[in-house]
């Protein structure tokens, strides 16, 4: 009976604690105290800890903290995490709307849109299971995050427990207030620690902290701005979701319904002068189709949705000037001046580069060594020089001409008919080669731990390798006399190379290094061809035919798997016994390539993201609208008003049996 009292306490107190943080964090409407609020989780502690038995994952002494992780797990995300395109003008945003208005099908008086403000945050994703917070993770190159469940535990503006018992997913931004973010630098400050240069970097560091106790101390919020699996909740628009997460228990994002472009372009310009009023960094609007089911019409290409834009501020501009001008050498061979700037702070950030983009760019600006230069980040990313301030000149000024050979191997450089971008002709170039070989490593491409920048030069100044494909041949004797290699890390890195043999086909399409072939553009190739032996058979016309793969992509791969070079490496690749093809289970089970499923109502034997997962597994593709692209509409117990459009278009309809049959 005592326990059973106990039990109950605890239940109760747990209730009023979310009451009360639902007040504070969601409606800003706090009903008690600071010191009240701190005494009931006491009190929850000491009982918890006394009765471990009743803790459970959704107790809101769960944001606390707890013990430090070794390091953080990979998570696949459900839905690929495509990035947004930019628009940086009225223009810009009306061409976003007449590509939408092009689309066959879609007439411009059914086409909405909603405009929310873009949070200049960290990128997170949330996971329920029957309403309890299961698992949060980062974007990570937008398939694969990193588990920072027990960071974003920490966040009294992300709900433990929701108000229905729901499995989903909702995505938003992790960020931190303005005056959070002065009283946290003060604090630092006070205790002798480098204060942080804006909040998007202290939202970001506090989430990847491996002690959740880091993440606790933080003045962390969350905003929600998308919805995931909405299909089984018979949500229809954008305008909806967002209602659907407010009364879960989050607390939204600013946004607006407008009809038409013409509203929407004045919106977004209407934020550009009141951005400084929020209480919270925003560095543009976002742009989104308000209808699901249009959504599912417009698609996406290999990067970012066709229904959704970012309007992206006008940057902010400072003047500096130029120190010098140097050349610096891509993994592709390109030469890129860029101007060295006295440092100057832009958007909290201190700006000592900015790059000039190629010979056309720099002799049309008529940038000079000493110049006085405005300078801004593009997209507020990548710093670049605006114009020059001739005015200023005293005729000290340096004119600066591109090299005719490359800096590095003194290789002649050329420029191709019709190219802007001049380029080393040595594909042995030493800078070539080191970018390229860190492009292998990365954690996008062949995930080498403990390979980097300095060890990259050691190894070619040592002439330990010549191209990524010798990392698979190094030993033990050579890392070792190496700085900073002790036998430990000279086994780690080993273990780490020899792991990497394994990786998934379309990591190694995209660590090869194909000019224009990122990661989307791997994977497409890779749902077409088996193997790297296929793949370099392929002509320009049987590549141009894989949807979203162009001239330019299918020439390049045509040309890579030409040269000598590149199938020496192959080769080498082959004789380390790297894995050059796709896994034949795989192979073999993707006998729904292309398919696309629809599912409404409950199955017995899966839950959504089961059914979904096979599917996925055999090369299909599941989609959250019907229309005339879906090749089948599984129904289940109580399906909904997709199953009625599916009959209308006469779309198969599969009962969970036949669903079934389709995997014998």
């Amino acid at each position: 009976m005592k326990k059973e009292k106990i039990k109950n306490k605890i239940k109760k107190l747990k209730t009023e604690l979310r009451h009360h943080e639902h007040q504070y964090y969601v409606l800003d409407d706090p009903e008690i105290s600071d010191a009240e609020y701190d005494e009931m989780m006491q009190e929850l502690q000491k009982l918890e800890n006394k009765y471990p038995e009743f803790k459970t994952s959704d107790s809101p002494t769960q944001r606390v903290g707890g013990e430090a992780l070794d390091e953080f797990k990979k998570v696949e995300h459900q839905n690929e995490m495509l990035s947004l395109g930019n628009s940086f003008n009225e223009q810009e945003l009306k061409d976003f709307a007449d590509r939408i208005y092009r689309k066959d099908g879609i007439s411009k008086k059914e086409v909405d849109f909603i405009v929310e403000h873009k949070i200049d945050g960290l990128s997170a994703i949330l996971r329920y299971e029957n309403g309890i917070f299961s698992l949060g993770a980062t974007r990570g190159n937008g398939r694969i995050g990193e588990d920072v469940t027990k960071n974003l535990k920490t966040i009294g503006s992300i709900p433990l427990k929701l108000n229905k018992k729901v499995d989903l997913e909702i995505r938003g931004e992790v960020f931190i207030k303005k005056e959070d973010f002065e009283k946290l630098n003060e604090r630092r400050l006070e205790e002798g620690k480098e204060a942080f240069a804006n909040p998007r970097n202290a939202a970001a560091g506090s989430i990847r902290q491996l002690d959740p106790s880091i993440a606790a101390s933080r003045p962390l919020s969350f905003l929600p701005y998308t919805l995931i699996n909405y299909e089984k909740l018979e949500i229809e628009n954008h305008l909806e979701a967002l209602s659907y997460i407010k009364n879960l228990g989050f607390k939204n994002n600013w946004f607006k319904k407008a009809e038409n472009i013409e509203k929407v372009i004045e919106i977004c310009n209407r934020w550009v002068e009141k951005r400084d009023m929020l209480n919270h960094e925003i560095d543009g609007m976002v742009v989104k189709v308000n209808d699901f089911s249009l959504r599912e019409k417009l698609g996406s290409t290999s990067k970012s949705p066709r229904w959704a834009v970012a309007f992206k501020f006008p940057a902010q501009k400072k003047t500096t000037f130029v120190k010098n001008i140097k050349i610096s050498v891509g993994r592709t061979g390109a030469l890129t001046p860029t101007a060295i700037l006295e440092p100057v702070e832009i958007d909290g950030s201190i700006v000592s580069r900015a790059t000039l983009h190629n010979e056309d760019e720099l002799k049309r600006k008529d940038v000079r060594v000493g110049d006085k230069v405005l300078i801004q980040k593009a997209g507020d990313i990548i710093p670049e020089v605006i114009k020059v301030i001739k005015e200023n000149r005293d005729g000290s000024e340096k004119e600066f001409e591109m090299p005719d050979e490359c800096p590095v191997c003194e290789s002649e450089a050329v420029r191709e008919e019709g190219k802007a971008v001049l380029r080393c002709t040595n594909i042995a170039c030493p800078a070539q080669r080191k970018e390229s070989i860190l492009h292998f490593v990365s954690r996008d491409a062949m995930n080498i731990d403990g390979i980097g920048e300095s060890l990259v030069d050691q190894l070619l100044e040592n002439k330990l390798v010549e191209d990524y494909s010798d990392l698979y041949f190094l030993k033990k004797e050579e890392l070792l006399p190496l700085e900073r290699i002790a036998e430990k890390s000279a086994n780690n890195i080993l273990n780490a190379i020899t792991e990497s043999k394994d990786r998934e086909f379309e990591q190694l399409l995209y660590a090869l290094g194909i000019r224009y072939v990122g990661q989307r553009t791997a994977r497409l190739i890779a749902a077409k061809y088996n193997s790297i032996s296929s793949l370099a058979q392929a002509g320009e016309k049987e590549l141009i035919k894989i949807n979203e793969i162009g001239p330019a992509i299918a020439e390049s791969i045509v040309h890579f798997f030409s040269e000598d070079h590149n199938k020496k490496v192959i080769e080498k690749l082959k004789k380390a016994e790297v894995n050059l093809s796709k896994d034949s289970e795989n192979e073999k089970n993707e006998f729904l390539s292309d398919k696309r499923f629809v599912f409404t109502g409950g199955l017995d034997n899966y839950t959504r993201k089961e059914a979904s997962d096979k599917v996925r597994k055999a090369g299909g593709r599941v989609t959250s609208s019907v229309s005339g692209n879906t090749d089948y509409v599984v129904a289940g117990n109580n399906p909904g008003s997709k199953l009625d459009k599916a009959q209308e278009l006469g779309i198969d309809i599969l009962d969970e049996e036949r669903f079934e049959n389709l995997f014998e």
